[in-house]
């Protein structure tokens, strides 16, 4: 059950050619109500594409569509560099918390014992600690081993459900908000690990975050949704579109009222990394943010 909890789909042996993930004309209803309509997105490896928008967006339902969690239209693409169709990838899943019984003896083992095995944890030992000790680290949590998962912070235990998303390493790894309610420390330190695995994995990360100041840190593409993509590009071109300082407010346009204060946003210019050299990539490097028609 956990498995499938973090991990979706299983890799094909041609996965390790994955290359980008194409969105084309999602769409989900829920009756007569259209969530969203029309969202097309191109997502290539190595790089973080964050989803931004005000609440009711449909952006965790984009993410439960990807998954196939939810009914949608529209296709899901994943391509190799040269364009060719591959099979079905690794992905990887971080919700926005984990519901479980606080006060319940489960520790960080046993959670991660759970999810690699197909018995119940209690009728076998615990035989791949060091396996688990390996994820843990990559993550900054090996000594949250013992913990119990009631006695962990937000931060924490986010940390901790990442790890298990990273195991195996996942060829899309997608976060529904990961540190929504986690203090600043926490905040930062998860980010730094985001960083990581940019620079060290060639994974696609889809990111949804209210945290303008992160998201213009980090990504390498922003999409702002709501109902629809309104516009997508860089962080820049994004941030200094007049339809996100529409739905945001003052604060995504304080770098460009001459405010250097206000509500505190700080434009921090982020180095976008290379795209993957597959031809959608060559029309994607366009000089404003794309709107949908």
């Amino acid at each position: 059950m956990l498995k499938k909890i973090f991990h979706h789909a299983k890799s094909e042996a041609d996965c390790s050619k994955l290359c980008c993930t194409k969105i084309e004309h999602f769409g989900v209803k829920a009756g007569n109500n259209v969530i969203f309509a029309d969202v097309n997105m191109h997502v290539h490896c190595g790089q973080l594409t964050a989803i931004i928008g005000p609440n009711g967006a449909g952006k965790s339902t984009l993410l439960k569509a990807i998954l196939g969690e939810i009914s949608h239209s529209g296709e899901l693409k994943y391509t190799d560099a040269k364009g060719k169709h591959t099979g079905h990838p690794v992905i990887g899943y971080v919700p926005q918390y984990l519901k479980f019984d606080v006060s319940a003896p489960i520790t960080v083992e046993d959670l991660f014992a759970a999810s690699l095995s197909s018995r119940p944890v209690w009728l076998l030992p615990v035989s791949n600690r060091e396996k688990i000790l390996t994820s843990l680290k990559r993550v900054k949590a090996a000594e949250l081993i013992d913990r119990r998962l009631g006695a962990l912070s937000g931060g924490e235990l986010q940390r901790v459900l990442l790890a298990l998303a990273l195991q195996p390493m996942p060829d899309l790894l997608l976060l529904d908000e990961p540190v929504s309610g986690v203090d600043q420390n926490g905040l930062e330190l998860f980010y730094e690990i985001l960083e990581d695995l940019q620079n060290n994995e060639d994974m696609a990360i889809i990111l949804i975050s209210h945290d303008l100041n992160m998201v213009a840190r980090h990504a390498d593409q922003v999409v702002l949704l709501n109902k629809g993509i309104v516009c997508q590009g860089t962080s820049q071109q994004v941030f200094g579109d007049p339809r996100t300082r529409k739905i945001f407010g003052v604060l995504a346009g304080d770098r460009y009222s001459g405010n250097p204060g206000g509500t505190g946003f700080v434009w921090v210019e982020h180095q976008k990394r290379a795209g993957c050299g597959c031809p959608e990539c060559q029309a994607d490097n366009e000089p404003e943010a794309k709107e949908e028609k």
